[in-house]
């Protein structure tokens, strides 16, 4: 994956629109990764889905509390994937108080598919997910890859989290960082 042109994918978001009157003040808008990668130095982690247990109470807390350690290091932003829809990505979001990290909707899993990490989490009643991964992506271009062991469709595993863990993953970046100075 390392040296990859991260694929340019169109993702249906909603955002915020004080023109629109009313309870729900938003209006759709196409956002293509490639403009969201362009020029920037990101991490993009992505994860089986929002309201689950470790992405809820582990893996998004993590990244969002550590978010400005990660920006000492040169993150310009941060991105959370999952193949969710706006609306349940927005609700999620808002009931976590995420205000740093940037919940992005795969709700056709366009992107999950184009990066490898489509898989079937039908025993547990979800159909298709993303597999658990993150990684470091500088103009477009992974530099670092960070996935979860054993990759499956048959939940032969008990959902694995370490390898993507925002320690894990700002530890590395701080290496690389040491290693170049």
């Amino acid at each position: 994956m390392i040296g990859r042109q991260v694929p340019n994918v169109c993702l249906k978001t909603r955002v915020r629109d004080e023109s629109i009157e009313g309870p729900n003040p938003f209006r759709w808008q196409d956002q293509l990764t490639g403009d969201l990668l362009a020029g920037k130095r990101v991490v993009i982690f992505s994860l089986p889905g929002a309201f689950t247990p470790t992405c809820s109470t582990s893996q998004v807390p993590g990244f969002e509390a550590l978010y400005d350690d990660f920006r000492a290091q040169g993150i310009d932003e941060i991105y959370c994937v999952s193949v969710n829809d706006a609306f349940v990505m927005y609700q999620w979001g808002k009931s976590l108080g995420v205000e740093k990290v940037k919940l992005l909707p795969d709700g056709s899993a366009d992107f999950t598919r184009r990066m490898g990490m489509l898989i079937r989490k039908d025993h547990v009643g979800f159909g298709e997910r993303s597999w658990r991964y993150a990684m470091v992506v500088d103009n477009g271009v992974v530099t670092d890859w960070f996935e979860e062991p054993g990759i499956n469709d048959h939940g032969l595993d008990s959902d694995p989290y370490g390898e993507t863990a925002p320690e894990n993953v700002l530890a590395k970046i701080k290496t690389k960082q040491l290693e170049l100075a």
